[in-house]
């Protein structure tokens, strides 16, 4: 049972009793507007990484975010933003695959305080050709004037179908 139990001024607990759980557990609520900001991070980095739109998906990084790949770890915007365009050269018209499409689950999120939080996801990816790679996200997070940014992304590969897109990515 979810509901809302008490209300202030400055806050509103909300409860989530679980079976079993004779005590609950009480949430603020500027975390819940944080899990939910920071989900809806994740899901815009996906979208707009792939459909190229990388103008918007690179707001969606701190300007001193880091991205760390098995092939390398990229500093600020500008690196990030050219480890995504070099990436792009495989997709779309001329390129291994046509589109590729993230997916993300078992989306984690730990909230610290009002600025900082930690996740962690697995991702899979299609192509146009099927199934192609999946991992994980292990993700840094900080509230910056208000908006939810990715501090870190650790990009981890767990397995890959053979002749996978990703391959040719790293190239």
């Amino acid at each position: 049972m979810i509901g809302v139990i008490a209300t202030s001024a400055t806050c509103v607990e909300w409860v989530r009793t679980l079976e079993g759980d004779a005590g609950g557990s009480t949430m603020e609520l500027f975390e819940l507007i944080a899990r939910e900001s920071i989900r809806d991070l994740v899901q815009r980095y996906n979208a707009n990484g792939d459909s190229g739109r990388f103008d918007p998906m690179l707001e969606l990084f701190a300007e001193d975010a880091t991205m760390e790949l098995a092939t390398g770890t990229f500093r600020g915007r500008a690196e990030i933003r050219a480890m995504f365009e070099g990436v792009a050269k495989n997709t779309g018209e001329g390129g291994r695959a046509a589109y590729i499409r993230h997916h993300t689950s078992t989306h984690q999120i730990d909230v610290h305080d009002e600025t900082i939080a930690n996740g962690r996801c697995y991702y899979f990816v299609i192509t146009d050709s099927g199934l192609d790679h999946w991992g994980r996200y292990i993700d840094e997070y900080r509230n910056i004037d208000g908006s939810w940014r990715f501090l870190h992304r650790k990009v981890t590969t767990d397995g890959a179908v053979e002749g996978a897109w990703a391959e040719s990515a790293r190239d």
